[in-house]
C-alpha cells in the first residue's frame, strides 16, 4: 500500500509539474494583440507563400497570412487573407507586394503606402476590405522576359550584320584612309612648322620694338591728359578765370537790375513830360494859326451866353 501511495504521489507531482509548465508556456506565448482581417486578390502566382507567413509593413512584422485559396469573387484569381495589427496606419492608398527572404525563397507579404490618401481603411471581419496586391519585381521581370529576349536577339542580329565580311572590309579601308590622312597631317604640320620658323619668328623678334613704340605713344597720351587736367584745374581754381567770369556776369546782372529799377522809370517819366509839353505847344501853335491877332490883342472876352447880360440872339436865317 505504501508503494502505491508513493507512486500516486509521484505521478500527481509529475502531472502537476507538467500542467504548471504548460500554463507557463501559454502565459509567456499568449498574444493579446488585436488584429484585423484584410484580403488580397491577384492573378499572378504566389509561389513560396505559405499560411502563417509573415506580413510586414515597411520592414516591421505586423501580422500573419491566415489562408490562401481561390477568389470566389474574381474567377482565376488567388485570394490571400491576412491578419494585421490594428495599430498599422492602413489607408485607401495602401498596397501589398510579394517579397522573398534572402536565398531561402520563403515569401512574405510587404505592405506599403506612398501617402496618396489620408482616408483610413476601415476593417470589417465579416466582409474584409481588399488591399491591391501589386506585381513584385520578379513578376515584372517574368512578364517582360519575352520582350527582353526578343531585344537581345535583335541586338545579336545587328551585331552579326555589323561584323559581316563586307563591313569588315569597309572598316579596313577606313583605317587605311585614316592612316593616309595622318600622313597628310604630319606633312601639314611640318609645313606649318617651317612657316612659323621663317615667317612668325622674325615678327616675334620685332615685337619688343613694337611694344616699346606703343608704350611711348601711351606715355605721350598720358602727358597730354595730365596737361589737360592741369589746365582745367587752373581754370577752376579759386579766383581763377572761371570764377572771375562768374563774378563779372553777376555784376553785369546787378547793373541791369539797377538800371531797370531806377534809371528806366525816370527816363519813362521824362518822356511822358516831354510828350505833354509837345502836345501843349501844338495846341498853342494851332491857336495862333487860327487867330494871329491874338498875339497883339489877346484872345478877347468870351461871348455872353443865353440869359447873360449883353446876349443877343443870332438872326434867323430864311429858308
Amino acid at each position: 500500500m505504501e508503494n502505491k501511495a508513493h507512486a500516486l504521489a509521484a505521478g500527481a507531482f509529475v502531472l502537476g509539474l507538467i500542467a504548471a509548465l504548460v500554463a507557463l508556456v501559454i502565459w509567456f506565448t499568449r498574444d493579446n494583440t488585436v488584429r484585423n482581417i484584410y484580403e488580397l486578390s491577384t492573378r499572378d502566382a504566389v509561389s513560396g507563400l505559405q499560411p502563417q507567413a509573415t506580413v510586414r509593413y515597411r520592414g516591421i512584422a505586423v501580422g500573419k497570412v491566415t489562408s490562401i485559396d481561390f477568389d470566389p469573387k474574381v474567377k482565376g484569381n488567388v485570394r490571400v487573407r491576412i491578419s494585421v495589427d490594428e495599430r498599422v496606419p492602413l489607408t485607401t492608398s495602401s498596397f501589398a507586394t510579394l517579397s522573398y527572404q534572402g536565398v531561402t525563397g520563403l515569401a512574405f507579404i510587404a505592405l506599403d503606402d506612398k501617402g496618396e490618401s489620408n482616408v483610413a481603411l476601415k476593417p470589417d471581419d465579416d466582409n474584409p476590405p481588399r488591399i491591391p496586391l501589386k506585381p513584385s519585381i520578379l513578376a515584372q521581370l517574368q512578364d517582360r522576359g519575352e520582350a527582353i529576349i526578343n531585344q537581345v536577339e535583335e541586338v545579336t542580329k545587328r551585331a552579326n550584320t555589323l561584323l559581316s565580311d563586307p563591313n569588315q572590309k569597309r572598316a579596313a579601308d577606313a583605317l587605311e584612309s585614316i592612316a593616309a590622312a595622318s600622313a597628310s597631317a604630319n606633312t601639314l604640320l611640318k609645313t606649318l612648322d617651317n612657316t612659323v620658323k621663317t615667317g612668325l619668328n622674325p615678327a616675334l623678334t620685332k615685337l619688343p620694338d613694337t611694344m616699346a613704340s606703343v608704350k611711348k605713344a601711351a606715355g605721350d597720351v598720358s602727358r597730354v591728359a595730365n596737361n589737360f587736367n592741369t589746365t582745367v584745374g587752373r581754370l577752376n581754381a579759386p579766383e581763377g578765370p572761371v570764377e572771375r567770369l562768374s563774378e563779372g556776369t553777376k555784376a553785369l546782372a546787378q547793373a541791369v537790375d539797377s538800371f531797370n529799377a531806377a534809371t528806366l522809370p525816370r527816363v519813362n517819366r521824362v518822356a511822358d513830360d516831354t510828350s505833354h509839353a509837345v502836345r501843349r505847344l501844338g495846341r498853342a501853335a494851332d491857336s495862333i494859326n487860327d487867330n494871329p491877332q491874338s498875339l497883339l490883342f489877346g484872345n478877347g472876352g468870351a461871348a455872353a451866353g443865353p440869359g447873360e447880360p449883353g446876349f443877343s440872339a443870332p438872326a434867323a436865317t430864311r429858308p
